[in-house]
């Protein structure tokens, strides 16, 4: 008993240690706001004219990958406000194997946030792209590619600077 209390308190006294060193990462929205500004207007036109379902099933997949607490929270959070299912939200991690709850348009979407999210990888397989393609018009398919680049900025902005899940700043 003695031996799980000891590892409970220290599991606790890291936590802690870990909180306060992500407090002391910078704030990049006031460090490089010239920066984060140009963040937001890349993410303002790249979801422009996009279903708001499909923007926020592409934000998700992408901070999975990414194990962007931060970004999930919220993009799951923004996802419910604009009325997905939660049977939706639950599979999109899982979604190759939950087809039936996606459009093929939407398994395209994050078939092609999978690849480009995790470019490295492999690339961004010709049939990937090809599937994509045959769903999306040319300037879409732009669009979609916008926004997968700007989630994965986001994503890698939140994880930099520690952002903690739950603890979203915006404004509504």
């Amino acid at each position: 008993m003695t031996t799980n209390t000891n590892a409970a308190a220290t599991d606790i006294t890291t936590g802690i240690a870990a909180a306060e060193a992500v407090r002391s990462r910078l704030d990049f929205a006031k460090s490089a706001p010239k920066v984060f500004r140009a963040i937001i207007g890349l993410d303002a036109a790249a979801r422009a004219g996009l279903d708001p379902a499909l923007v926020e099933l592409i934000q998700i997949r992408a901070s999975h990958l990414n194990h962007c607490a931060y970004c999930l929270h919220m993009h799951t959070n923004d996802a419910r406000k604009a009325g997905e299912s939660e049977d939706r939200l639950h599979m999109v991690a899982v979604w190759r194997e939950a087809r039936h709850f996606f459009t093929p348009k939407e398994q395209a979407a994050l078939a092609l946030t999978e690849a480009v999210t995790l470019v490295a990888d492999g690339g961004v397989p010709d049939a990937v792209y090809a599937e994509a393609a045959a769903r999306f018009e040319e300037e879409e398919l732009a669009q979609v590619l916008s926004l997968i680049l700007a989630i994965n900025t986001w994503n890698r902005v939140a994880l930099a600077t520690g952002k903690i899940a739950g603890t979203d700043e915006r404004t509504a």
